[in-house]
């Protein structure tokens, strides 16, 4: 029998290994995996890479992260805002390695590692300093019906920490509105996919139309307490 349910956070996030590439949801603070993320830091992984919208807000979740000294690079599309003081002083410290790639940009690279994709061409970050290499090189060009494109790779993931609404022990996962965001496209990019939710549902009571992860891309559920979502990216 397929159970796909884990017990804990701890049992779900056990043997992740040092220098792995994590890929975590969330949109600003709508969608974090917050409990996955203090799991990891428990759980003792170092030296990791990882792939997220954001590089954190305030001290908690990514930022704790972070703080921790657990990250060698992050890949994100808006690395700074008015709480992002954890990234900023290790950046500038040198502490900290940063790829900075566009938002539909960063989406499309995880959507192609799960689809099988080898790559694609864009014209966003064609001309600028995005369109160089993490040695400095130049990245791949091609004009194609006029305009120039520059190659991006897939980004791939040994592991995704995503938060979603409901799921079944399949791992079958829906999502709650904008918390949404980066967890379908991140599940199919990951080798191993951890989700929190919030409801367990008996198998065969989603209605097969609404679900928008399939469980062959979920790994392990793990199931949490409701609570509300701190706003973040500004300072009252």
């Amino acid at each position: 029998m397929i159970n796909k349910i884990s017990p804990s956070i701890a049992a779900a996030l056990e043997g992740t290994p040092d220098g792995a590439t994590v890929l975590i949801g969330g949109f600003g603070t709508a969608g974090i995996p917050s409990e996955l993320i203090d799991g990891l830091i428990e759980q003792g992984a170092r030296d990791l890479t990882i792939v997220n919208n954001n590089a954190g807000n305030g001290e908690t979740g990514l930022a704790a992260l972070l703080k921790a000294n657990r990250v060698r690079k992050i890949v994100c599309s808006f690395p700074r805002q008015v709480d992002s003081h954890v990234f900023d002083g290790l950046y500038r410290s040198g502490k900290l390695e940063l790829e900075l790639v566009p938002q539909g940009n960063l989406a499309e690279r995880l959507r192609a590692a799960g689809a099988g994709i080898g790559g694609f061409f864009t014209c966003t970050g064609y001309g600028t300093e995005l369109a160089k290499k993490a040695d400095g090189s130049l990245k791949e060009t091609r004009e194609i019906n006029g305009r120039m494109h520059v190659y991006e790779e897939p980004i791939h993931g040994d592991l995704a920490l995503i938060k979603a609404e409901c799921g079944d022990r399949w791992g079958n996962l829906t999502y709650r509105k904008a918390a949404r965001n980066f967890g379908p496209v991140m599940a199919t990019a990951a080798k191993k996919t951890v989700a929190t939710v919030h409801r367990i549902v008996e198998l065969g009571q989603m209605d097969p139309e609404t679900i928008v992860t399939p469980g062959i891309f979920v790994s392990k559920i793990v199931q949490i307490p409701r609570v509300a979502t701190q706003a973040g990216g500004f300072k009252s």
